[in-house]
């Protein structure tokens, strides 16, 4: 009875030490999370939110009652559910612990368009722990779309500059050469010979 006793007593203890392990490491991941200024979802394997910082939230005007406990293809009436963050999610994840720096561009109904990159990692605790525990998944977005519109602002006056430049560099040798043939009387047989040929 003694034996029996004493195993069960190495389970519950067992349980004990992986409940505390799991519920410490939580509150440190947690606390890393709200203090990063990057919107940051905590997913479990299945995909499920189980949190969010303040920065997801008030940027995808959110809530935690309408985010924490759904998909996340299921936030905001499905906008989420994006065919490049399934795929990122799904495909490449599951294959790679992480993913760093994957440009999603979307139009979300109530902020309207942007342009993020992503990055996520699985976290598994130690192996031992891991037995009684699932690997969860961080998922931080950095929304680049103000960024993005100043590159593509800044390309385009790129592109008129050297169009404008090529203009004026066209016209300058025109005129250079309407010179050298007014002042040069070689430059201007040349000419003659060049329209000959």
């Amino acid at each position: 009875m003694k034996n029996s006793q004493h195993k069960e007593d190495d389970g519950r203890i067992e349980t004990d030490f992986f409940e505390t392990t799991w519920k410490e490491s939580w509150t440190y991941i947690k606390t890393v999370v709200d203090v990063v200024r990057e919107p940051v979802l905590i997913l479990d394997k299945d995909l499920v939110v189980l949190a969010g910082n303040e920065c997801f939230y008030h940027t995808f005007k959110a809530s935690p009652d309408t985010t924490i406990g759904k998909i996340i293809y299921q936030l905001g009436n499905g906008q989420w559910d994006i065919p490049a963050l399934r795929k990122l999610l799904e495909e490449i994840l599951p294959n790679d612990t992480f993913f760093q720096g994957f440009e999603v561009s979307h139009e979300f109904p109530d902020i309207g368009h942007k342009v993020m990159l992503l990055n996520a990692r699985r976290i598994h605790l130690k192996e031992d722990v891991a037995k009684h525990t699932s690997p969860i998944i961080m998922l931080a977005m950095e929304d680049v779309t103000e960024m993005m519109g100043v590159a593509e602002l800044l390309a385009r006056h790129t592109t008129t500059f050297e169009e404008t430049l090529t203009k004026r560099t066209t016209k300058l040798e025109t005129l250079l050469e309407k010179l050298e043939t007014q002042f040069n009387p070689s430059h201007k047989e040349d000419a003659k010979n060049k329209e000959v040929l």
